[in-house]
């Protein structure tokens, strides 16, 4: 499964590549995996699609402050 998913970063991943990458693929599964695109090959984290929308919704509401 590691080499079918496609990968894609966020539009706000202009910070000098430290950033992940999230694949839509398994989302209607309801997985979104995740892994650090500085390490294509490395380790992927898979979150519930629900877990990972109050994330992505939280971060961008800013509830984690910025960097």
């Amino acid at each position: 499964m590691r080499n079918s998913l496609s990968w894609r970063k966020s539009s706000y991943s202009g910070n000098g590549g430290q950033c992940v990458e999230i694949s839509p693929d398994l989302v209607a599964l309801g997985v979104v995996p995740v892994r650090d695109s500085k390490d294509p090959e490395g380790p992927q984290l898979h979150f519930s699609a629900d877990a990972w929308a109050a994330f992505a919704q939280a971060a961008g509401s800013g509830e984690f402050g910025t960097v």
